[in-house]
């Protein structure tokens, strides 16, 4: 007779005691939890049941609840402990006693444990958060003691059970205290600025007080620590992106004043060891904050009766063509401005001003133009006479130029949008000049220029060179450069000509490929482009990818790492300590999900992360990287990818998994590119060289080939 199955409630699992054999049970899921712990303390003559509680042995090692215990699959190992509530009572009284080995291993414990919610929750139901609050006021704790205090108080902050604004007057003087000192230990450093970076996000009171207490010099110079690096520029992004707006623009001088850009360049940027993710994610949120000054300017309108606002104007036009600054030939050129204007390229050259009264990008535009015509004024001078010299229509105009590619830029870098929580895009270049934004801009209007010239275009390609140029600052931001004459360089070499060869590299000309016989191999060949693509797709599952937790404080660096089974079985995850370099062995990876389990793969705001996550953290870009396992029983695995391309390979590989068709942007590309391929060489008869008949065989190591493309 054939084996059946177990049940689907039953789960055999292998439970832990110190000092005793460990017990191997099948647990019932229907029974209650106290029911189970109570058989368990049974096999090992254990009373009092209700004292105890079960927990993982790996991992976090989290207390199993009620609404946890559906986690708990065939082959896990849980240990037998002591319960939160009694485990909580244990600590508060051993933290409070008079020896102070006694203390610190108190504090050492319930720092680990606190980490944990359950447990958490009882033990500030027990006033648990006043105690640690109270050790930290007294200011006799140091070293080791006042660390450990530090970490338990904010893990227990840190799930929002309570309110930022409990916390006192004298608690904040004494961790703004820390940080303002010249010589305090690192790990008490790095604990004092991450609960200033909670408080600043989590409480408008509690900015406004730690902004009274802290100095912004004190925190630039924690910048040249790399230990405590990361933790201090997070706390000057917070206070940036708290400080009301109308004191934004004051409190960017105050960090120009004290070289913050200089700093981070020297210390971080061009430092002895790589830009790990967080950092990079803290510089991505002070690019962003900094372009976010420009946005006042952006949505503000030139007004045509402003006398000021169009001197503005009138100085583009005289540094241009008066430059000898003669008062006396001003006056004989007042009868000819009109002329002057239609050679600097403004649209409406009667009267200039109505260029500006469209945002974005306002006045943003004349100030960049202004800039330009003032820094750069052989530049800016050669940049107008060069055009005027030429036939009308072929004419590059200058000022409708500038406007455009204000706006492009505005949208490129998105001015005006809060930072995305999950992107770590920062752009080394923009940190080497104060007025970095200025100068792209410059760097750009050569470069329309000499595009322009490239086309060959007259006044109607003016949309046209505008695409190309676009395409060509994108492709250049996406190769990083380290500087702007970097920048610079890679621009020159990104000409009219190479962009033509790099579009029909990518993708296939759809003129040539219309034929009844063409569209015939097509569908012939397609079943076999897909077959590929699935397999790279699985292929990379085995591989497997780290994934960032996301949680209240980024500057604590918690990784997870997700495989496939080479026999395309089971899914293998589990923590890590640390970014994942290169592939995770599976015996390190401690959870697994059973493919035959998942029950279907969510995508963006379906995602249960996704629906829990407030208001504040979750944006577009989040959502777009977003995806989740549904498994049984009614569990979820949530991800947020680390870039487009692993989110496409990830959610393409999951859907081959679950026998449903590939539907993502990589794939269509990926398609696309391959069919355009393999129909080149076939119609070139070189069917010697063409896609297996049938898919390879999953190899006994993960494949490396990888179809690669910029996603960001």
């Amino acid at each position: 007779m054939p084996v059946m199955p177990p049940p689907a409630d039953i789960v055999k699992v292998a439970i832990e005691w110190p000092g005793a054999n460990a017990q191997l049970i099948e647990i019932d899921q229907k029974k209650t939890l106290s029911s189970i712990i109570r058989e368990v303390c049974d096999g090992w003559s254990l009373s009092g049941s209700e004292q105890f509680a079960l927990r993982n042995a790996d991992g976090q090692q989290l207390y199993i609840t009620e609404q946890s215990r559906g986690e708990i699959k065939n082959g896990t190992i849980l240990r037998l402990a002591i319960s939160p509530m009694r485990a909580a009572r244990q600590l508060l009284e051993r933290m409070q006693s008079h020896g102070i080995d006694a203390r610190l291993e108190a504090l050492k414990e319930l720092a680990k444990l606190s980490a944990d919610p359950t447990f958490a929750t009882e033990f500030i139901n027990m006033e648990g958060l006043g105690t640690l609050a109270r050790l930290v006021e007294s200011g006799t704790h140091f070293g080791e003691t006042l660390a450990f205090t530090l970490t338990a108080f904010l893990e227990l902050m840190d799930h929002g059970i309570v309110s930022w604004d409990l916390v006192s007057v004298s608690f904040i003087k004494q961790i703004t205290g820390y940080v303002n000192q010249p010589m305090v230990d690192v790990s008490i450093l790095q604990r004092s600025l991450a609960i200033l970076e909670s408080m600043v996000l989590n409480s408008h009171s509690l900015y406004q007080r730690v902004a009274q207490e802290i100095t912004v010099g004190q925190l630039i110079s924690h910048l040249s620590n790399q230990e405590i690096q990361t933790y201090a520029i997070a706390l000057i992004n917070a206070l940036f992106l708290k400080t009301p707006e109308d004191r934004r623009q004051e409190m960017a001088s105050t960090l120009a004043q004290k070289h913050l850009r200089a700093i981070i360049l020297n210390h971080i940027i061009r430092g002895n060891r790589p830009v790990k993710a967080e950092m990079a994610h803290q510089l991505y949120v002070l690019q962003v904050l900094t372009f976010n000054l420009l946005e006042e300017r952006m949505m503000t309108k030139l007004d045509p009766n402003d006398q000021a606002q169009r001197d503005f104007i009138f100085e583009l036009r005289r540094i241009a063509f008066d430059g000898d600054n003669d008062p006396s030939a001003i006056e004989k050129r007042k009868a000819i401005y009109t002329k002057d204007y239609k050679m600097l390229g403004f649209t409406n050259a009667g009267n200039p001003a109505l260029d500006f009264t469209q945002t974005p990008p306002g006045m943003l535009a004349l100030d960049n133009m202004l800039y330009l015509a003032k820094l750069h004024q052989d530049t800016y001078i050669r940049l107008v006479l060069e055009n005027s010299s030429r036939e009308d229509k072929h004419e590059c105009p200058f000022a409708r130029c500038a406007i455009e590619l204000t706006r492009m830029l505005c949208e490129i870098l998105q001015v005006g949008e809060l930072p995305n929580e999950g992107c770590n895009d920062y752009h080394p270049m923009f940190f080497t000049h104060e007025r970095a934004w200025e100068e792209f801009f410059c760097v750009c209007m050569q470069l329309i220029n000499k595009t322009w010239k490239e086309m060959r275009a007259t006044t109607e390609d003016f949309n046209k060179v505008m695409t190309v140029v676009r395409e060509q600052m994108s492709r250049a931001l996406a190769m990083k450069p380290s500087s702007l004459e970097q920048m610079r360089v890679k621009l020159r070499s990104l000409s009219y000509a190479e962009i033509l060869r790099l579009r029909q590299s990518e993708r296939m000309s759809q003129d040539d490929f219309q034929s009844p016989p063409i569209i015939e191999l097509r569908e012939r060949i397609q079943p076999e482009i897909l077959e590929l693509i699935k397999q790279q797709r699985l292929n990379r599952l085995c591989e497997g990818s780290g994934f960032r937790k996301l949680g209240n404080r980024r500057r604590q660096e918690k990784f997870w790492f997700c495989r496939l089974s080479l026999n395309h079985k089971i899914l293998h995850y589990g923590d890590l300590d640390e970014s994942p370099q290169g592939e995770v062995p599976f015996e390190m990876l401690m959870d697994k999900i059973a493919v035959s389990d998942i029950k279907a793969v969510l995508t963006g705001k379906d995602c249960p992360h996704m629906k829990e996550k407030s208001a504040l953290k979750q944006n577009k870009e989040v959502l777009e990287l977003a995806f989740s396992i549904l498994y049984d029983p009614d569990e979820a695995l949530n991800f947020v990818a680390p870039n487009k391309y692993e989110y496409c390979i990830w959610t393409d590989g999951l859907s081959a998994l679950l026998g449903k068709e590939l539907g993502s942007d990589l794939t269509r590309s990926d398609l696309d590119t391959l069919m355009s391929m393999e129909m080149k060489l076939r119609l070139l008869d070189l069917e010697n060289i063409t896609i297996p008949e049938a898919p390879p065989p999953v190899p006994k190591e993960p494949s490396t080939y990888n179809f690669t493309y910029n996603y960001g």
